[in-house]
């Protein structure tokens, strides 16, 4: 048997995992950047009006690793009061987080899209099975994407059991 390069048996799985993370996060990125690529001939007249999920009754469903993309690298607003997505800015039109927005909202689930008359749906489900496997990598066993609003909530929840924990 080989010896352990730590003291702390605990220490191995964890560091075996957070680089398993950062792994799919970057596979994460270049998902992204290939997902902006196939909607690069489109574009969007950034109305915010998509990310006003209380009054379009739809929202973006994230797998983990965007989740912890955008809890990584961001900090967990509050819920809006207007039922819009919490990455909204103050204004309600501009996107918080665009750099690490999560793929539903860079393909564009808007019908105001202007564009080639077809939308890359090839290119999108190949993208998609890839942010699948990404996902079952880092967590095995995931049953599948959660809604925005879901991930958010939770997050809120647990947030402010810690803060209230003496």
């Amino acid at each position: 048997m080989l010896p352990r390069d730590w003291d702390d048996e605990d220490e191995a799985p964890q560091a075996h995992e957070a680089r398993r993370e950062a792994r799919a996060l970057q596979e994460l990125r270049v998902l992204y950047r290939q997902a902006d690529a196939a909607y690069a001939p489109f574009s969007c007249p950034a109305s915010g009006e998509c990310c006003q999920l209380a009054q379009t009754q739809r929202q973006p469903w994230l797998w983990y690793p965007e989740w912890r993309l955008l809890t990584r690298h961001h900090p967990l607003p509050p819920a809006r009061a207007d039922g819009g997505c919490p990455y909204l800015d103050a204004t309600g039109k501009r996107c918080s987080v665009y750099a690490d927005r999560p793929f539903g909202c860079r393909t564009f689930f808007c019908e105001r899209i202007q564009g080639p008359a077809r939308q890359p749906a090839e290119a999108v489900d190949r993208l998609l099975r890839r942010l699948e496997r990404v996902s079952q990598a880092v967590r095995p066993g995931l049953t599948g994407p959660r809604p925005l609003m879901e991930w958010h909530a939770t997050a809120l929840v647990a947030s402010q059991q810690e803060s209230t924990e003496p």
